[in-house]
């Protein structure tokens, strides 16, 4: 794709979603949990980093510390050419020391909440056009179109979409985000949850945040190639031991089709297909929505505990 349709010139922010990191009591669980959910994992020790599979990048580590689970940093990436400008707004933020669980590279300062935020100076991994579902293979003539149960393929997300991070406060991180990284706000509910995509052609969300009494992780977002795929990654995941989650739905903000699997330590992972695209010549207009409207169209009742933080065992 042509970069002048990828980028929008008059912009200055972040173009993609590099990395989230995380620790966990267990790394072996982690391992065991993203190994099902099926992404590629790579282990060292008590780290473990994640992979969609066919891409080189890595979308995510989880450290095992023996310590109950904690969001560590989020990590961002910009053109070669706005790094030093966005740097400066980092360091006018209040530049702070390299995250230890990190590589050490770039920018950093901390953002609303005081997590770490990294900036990294880099090729563009997040999406630079909406993803299309993957064509689907005509069934034999005198056959039928659905697999067999045993013979059904394996699910394979193909890059992370955004994570949805816990906050203390919504409108400041709203303000930290847009300011210090030039993201933009997609959509909001008051000052209960709001989205935020990048400017130069990005997905309705590479990073979201809904209240709480304090910061943590509550999801990760993968996309696959279909809704067939969701249905088919969700019954994996109960076959693999891991029953508890949220779906099958459709989000209102997004659009996107859903399912949320909830993950050893209380957070989730979510498999989506079909959320909304912002083209870099595009102005989407944020609205600020009803709570009622701000969340699904349809799905199951929504489980009891998926808007607990488990880092703090604090209700939204």
């Amino acid at each position: 794709m042509d970069s002048a349709i990828v980028r929008r010139h008059d912009s200055l922010g972040v173009h993609s979603l590099d990395r989230f990191v995380f620790t966990v009591p267990d790394v072996g669980e982690a391992q065991r949990f993203y190994d099902a959910f099926g992404l590629r994992t790579v282990r060292d020790g008590d780290r473990l980093d994640l992979y969609a599979h066919g891409s080189a990048h890595c979308w995510g580590t989880i450290v095992g510390n023996g310590q109950p689970k904690k969001l560590a940093y989020v990590s961002f990436a910009a053109y070669d050419d706005d790094f030093d400008r966005l740097a400066s707004r980092f360091r006018e933020r209040g530049s702070v020391e390299p995250h230890p669980l990190s590589d050490g590279r770039g920018a950093w300062t901390r953002d609303a909440d005081g997590t770490p935020v990294q900036l990294v100076a880099g090729p563009k991994v997040s999406p630079a056009s909406a993803a299309a579902a993957a064509a689907a293979q005509p069934p034999l003539s005198g056959k039928g179109a659905a697999p067999s149960r045993s013979g059904a393929p394996a699910v394979r997300p193909r890059y992370l979409s955004h994570v949805l991070l816990f906050s203390r406060d919504v409108p400041a991180q709203i303000d930290f985000h847009t300011h210090t990284l030039g993201l933009r706000l997609s959509d909001r509910s008051g000052d209960v949850i709001a989205f935020l995509h990048a400017p130069h052609a990005s997905e309705h969300h590479v990073l979201a945040f809904a209240k709480s009494g304090n910061r943590g992780l509550h999801h990760s977002s993968w996309v696959v190639d279909s809704v067939d795929d969701i249905g088919l990654g969700a019954e994996r995941m109960r076959g693999a031991g891991y029953a508890k989650g949220w779906g099958l739905g459709r989000h209102v903000l997004g659009s996107n089709y859903f399912h949320y699997v909830q993950d050893p330590w209380g957070s989730f992972a979510e498999y989506s297909f079909g959320i909304d695209f912002v083209p870099a010549d595009v102005e989407w207009i944020a609205g600020d929505h009803a709570p009622e409207d701000s969340f699904y169209v349809w799905g199951p009742p929504v489980p009891d505990d998926f808007v607990v933080n488990h880092e703090t065992a604090t209700k939204m």
